[in-house]
């Protein structure tokens, strides 16, 4: 046991991201479920205050203008955009995940079709099989208001499954469960040689890691930003639409925001042009501006070096974990190729359930998920070495 606390005294000592954890309230709890919300960024209340009692409470309605309320949207998307491999001018923020899914899949059946020219209708949506739950929802939604048929598939069989009548495909970049991480690259580029047109939840990817959305040709791509990029409970989500597709992208819930001339007032609907046209309504400026405030804590950070840290930091927790459990009293449900995994680890456990609430009482903070699965997410902005022994250690001692 000692040697390992002194292995994560020296991997903290050697760590380039160590100080970020000083831009973060943390306290002495050990946090791993930055996967379901981020922790809170120091700079977010003051930032908050002075949007409420400065830009609101004087300013009031000039703040559309002089506060960049109105701007506000693409303003963030361009600064989220980096973080998920896009260039500017393609990442619009707002509305939850579930809306933007809605949008983007939807869209990506009217794409599919409207390209399609003469050859036959393409009429099914394929969806992730292990997706979560309410990706799974939106889309028989999306697939019955489209006339189309849906079809769950698990990613690993998704080339196989798909043909000329595949409209859209909804996949998630890591499996919220087991921290699967999927091939990005080589399914989108199945999808597009069968003529059909992918969307890319990124809930459990963006800020964790690389996703490239430019460099592999990615259609459309949606994901929140209250996980790891600590926007907040209920933060906006984003909504990626490739540049060369924006002109052909019909969104289903057209509002006055999207509007080409949206205090034209016109009955008529005409999109604006660019991002602008995955926007809807009058955008959610408090959690806006709580989260444009938290992604200054990504000031000098790369997405290389997060990854790199969040794999030395699982690798470093599975390792804790086989010296310090019991043999058989969990098993690792998380792949162990770097390539396949993501930045948490799930550990099948008969009682989960009560051992997350024991773990939690003593200060090391994950979450359970039915039946039996123990998830472990980790940040490395704010997750240190130190933290990830302490984790394994109580978890030991828990289950001893």
């Amino acid at each position: 046991m000692s040697e390992l606390r002194s292995k994560a005294e020296k991997l903290d000592g050697a760590d380039a991201l160590a100080a970020k954890r000083g831009e973060f309230v943390l306290d002495d709890v050990v946090y791993l479920d930055g996967n379901s919300l981020g922790a809170l960024p120091a700079t977010v209340p003051g930032r908050i205050e002075d949007v409420v009692r400065r830009q609101w409470g004087e300013l009031r309605i000039r703040s559309w203008t002089e506060g960049g309320w109105w701007t506000a949207p693409e303003r963030i998307g361009d600064r989220i955009a980096p973080l998920v491999g896009a260039a500017a001018g393609q990442v619009v923020v707002g509305d939850s995940t579930s809306v933007n899914v809605f949008k983007a899949l939807v869209g990506a059946v009217r794409l599919a079709r409207l390209t399609d020219g003469g050859g036959p209708e393409r009429d099914e949506v394929v969806v992730d099989a292990t997706t979560f739950p309410t990706d799974g929802y939106i889309a028989g939604s999306a697939a019955r208001m489209t006339g189309c048929t849906l079809r769950p598939v698990p990613p690993s069989e998704v080339p196989a499954a798909l043909g000329d009548r595949t409209a859209a495909v909804l996949l998630n970049h890591v499996d919220y469960r087991t921290g699967r991480l999927h091939d990005l690259p080589s399914l989108t580029a199945a999808v597009h040689a069968a003529g059909a047109h992918v969307v890319w939840d990124l809930c459990h990817s963006a800020g964790a890691l690389p996703v490239g959305l430019d460099e592999h040709g990615v259609d459309l791509a949606v994901g929140c930003t209250y996980k790891y990029l600590n926007g907040g409970p209920g933060a906006p989500a984003f909504l990626y639409v490739r540049a060369d597709l924006q002109d052909r992208f019909e969104s289903p819930l057209p509002g006055w925001n999207s509007h080409a001339e949206p205090f034209g007032m016109s009955p008529a609907y005409e999109p604006a042009a660019g991002a602008v046209r995955g926007r809807v309504g009058t955008p959610d400026i408090l959690s806006m501006l709580a989260l444009e405030a938290a992604l200054e804590v990504w000031d000098g950070v790369t997405v290389d070096a997060v990854r790199a840290k969040s794999l030395a930091l699982t690798d470093f927790f599975l390792e804790c974990v086989e010296e310090y459990v019991p043999g058989g009293r969990v098993e690792c449900v998380t792949p162990r190729a770097h390539g396949e995994r993501g930045s948490q680890v799930a550990l099948r456990c008969p009682d989960a359930g009560d051992v997350m609430e024991r773990l939690i009482e003593r200060g090391v903070v994950g979450d359970f998920r039915r039946p039996d699965v123990l998830r472990f997410g980790f940040t490395p902005l704010y997750v240190g070495f130190a933290d990830v022994e302490r984790a394994a250690r109580v978890l030991a001692e828990v289950l001893a």
